[in-house]
């Protein structure tokens, strides 16, 4: 645990990490403050912060299992300590990290008798466990256990309902949320007539990420959402043949990158999930079939703008992005 003495600055709007632990593999804590503000900023700040952390941060979670040996959700397998029940219970406690877009397989195949922990778990390279040790379930016959697992990340909340039994498949509720809880608090100094605030911002987070790391893609997705309100005055929208339409704003994009086609080789081994491209910006680009530098750079700014929820600022963010992964990847001949 780290602590440090406040130093409160009357000129300039600082951030501070003044307080950081871990009590657990799956419980980080960290506190932060802001200071100076002016009276009711505080409250402006902290609130959509607090809001920003718990709803706008992507996690990643088992949302479904499944077996050929589990005839309902809750039964009774022979060999197997617990019921069925309890296993998707326990799996639905385990915490991963990862940079996955969408859903992918994981599978659990193990012969008893023993325990089975987190780390019997067989998943993709790029899906991390946070806590290997989380009880799963104890085989105490020797008998084979094969579970198959759907992996997830998105935001929020997903709650099975009964439409989701399919294929004798069971869904798990999943809590994609990796900020635990969020708190802020204001200290008011100074006189009647110049008053300011200190912001005090408590994180807590399931490991899958530091609390810094969450208040950073917190801000990060606040900015996102406020971003096209400092676009308003240079697009004109209008009606044509029932499609809302508006025109884009001159970018050279496609210009500037003509000339990098002729390096189209080494390109394709360059994939977009190598830069450091946003995760809204990812998703869109990979739902268009673009996975590589190549693939990017064969649409035309018009073909991206097509793109369902791609915008002209990430348009633009992709171009500083490309730019820079290009001079820093690709080899120098």
């Amino acid at each position: 645990m780290g602590q440090e003495k406040v130093r409160i600055s009357t000129q300039t709007l600082e951030w501070k990490c003044v307080e950081s632990r871990a009590d657990s593999k799956r419980l980080y804590y960290g506190r932060f403050i802001l200071s100076p503000l002016i009276k009711g900023q505080a409250d402006t700040i902290g609130i959509a912060m607090r809001r920003a952390l718990l709803g706008e941060i992507e996690g990643t979670c088992i949302t479904r299992a499944k077996s050929d040996k589990i005839p309902h959700e809750y039964s009774t397998l022979v060999g197997v300590q617990e019921s069925v029940h309890e296993i998707l219970m326990n799996l639905k406690e385990i915490v991963l990290k990862s940079n996955l877009y969408g859903t992918c397989n994981a599978s659990i195949c193990v012969r008893g008798p023993r325990y089975i922990t987190a780390e019997d778990i067989i998943s993709p390279p790029y899906v991390e466990i946070v806590d290997n040790t989380q009880h799963i379930v104890t085989l105490t016959e020797s008998i084979d256990l094969c579970i198959g697992l759907q992996i997830e990340r998105n935001r929020g909340y997903l709650i099975k309902t009964t439409n989701d039994f399919q294929d004798g498949s069971y869904p798990i509720d999943a809590v994609f949320m990796p900020v635990r809880n969020a708190n802020y608090s204001i200290h008011s100094y100074g006189n009647a007539n110049a008053k300011q605030e200190i912001l005090f911002l408590e994180i807590w987070t399931n490991g899958s990420l530091t609390p810094k790391e969450a208040l950073h893609e917190a801000s990060r997705n606040l900015i996102d959402l406020f971003i096209p309100f400092l676009h308003t005055e240079e697009e004109i929208f209008y009606f044509e043949d029932n499609r809302h339409i508006a025109p884009l704003t001159p970018f050279t994009f496609h210009d500037n990158l003509a000339k990098l086609k002729k390096k189209q080789k080494a390109l394709q081994s360059i994939f977009i999930d190598q830069s450091e491209l946003s995760p809204k910006i990812y998703n869109c680009l990979k739902k268009s079939n673009i996975y590589t530098l190549l693939d990017l750079l064969n649409n035309s700014q018009e073909d991206l703008m097509k793109i369902k929820h791609f915008r002209i600022e990430y348009l633009k963010q992709v171009l500083s992005i490309l730019e820079k992964d290009f001079l820093m990847d690709l080899p120098k001949n």
